[in-house]
């Protein structure tokens, strides 16, 4: 019973990770294909796993300027799959949907520090990050919920039963 909730926990990681990992190689795909682009209208051509033009890339300011507004491009790539992957799911990988902000500056000893606090859509855990940042980065901090929906459906042990309750609804 220990190995299959370890799997389980294993399993989830690894689905979170691969997912990124997929997402930067869909990236770099995306990345390089441009940079390829790119280099079809500058001569020589470039061979095909040779990124950048050495021959023009010193001494044309065009192919310069353009390899350098590239980078910054590939780097928003990068930025967007890292950002997408902190506001996902850490067990289904959906996006984490309705941020409530909690916590106030006013009364930050009854409240605690302004958060959002953005939630699963099948309740499978919810994610913290500050609203400010004074004191440096702050990690956010993802809470496991459990299985909302197996208190739900659990059978009554206490008390009439099923049955008892549902003569209650007919008077």
């Amino acid at each position: 019973m220990f190995q299959a909730d370890m799997f389980v926990g294993f399993k989830s990681h690894v689905r979170y990770w691969g997912f990124l990992l997929l997402k930067l190689a869909g990236a770099a795909i995306g990345a390089a294909g441009s940079l390829w682009f790119l280099n079809l209208f500058f001569l020589p051509y470039t061979p095909l796993l040779q990124f950048i033009n050495y021959y023009q890339f010193p001494f044309d300011l065009v192919y310069t300027s353009l390899v350098g507004v590239w980078f910054l491009f590939a780097y928003g790539l990068f930025y967007l799959a890292v950002w997408d992957q902190k506001y996902r799911c850490r067990t289904c990988l959906r996006r984490l949907r309705m941020p409530i902000e909690t916590g106030s500056w006013g009364f930050m000893l009854q409240l605690g520090r302004p958060q959002i606090e953005y939630i699963c859509p099948y309740g499978h855990g919810k994610l913290n990050v500050e609203e400010v940042q004074i004191s440096g980065t702050v990690s956010p901090e993802w809470t496991e919920q459990g299985d909302i929906w197996a208190e739900l459906f659990a059978e009554s042990t206490t008390g009439e039963g099923r049955e008892g309750n549902d003569s209650d609804f007919e008077r």
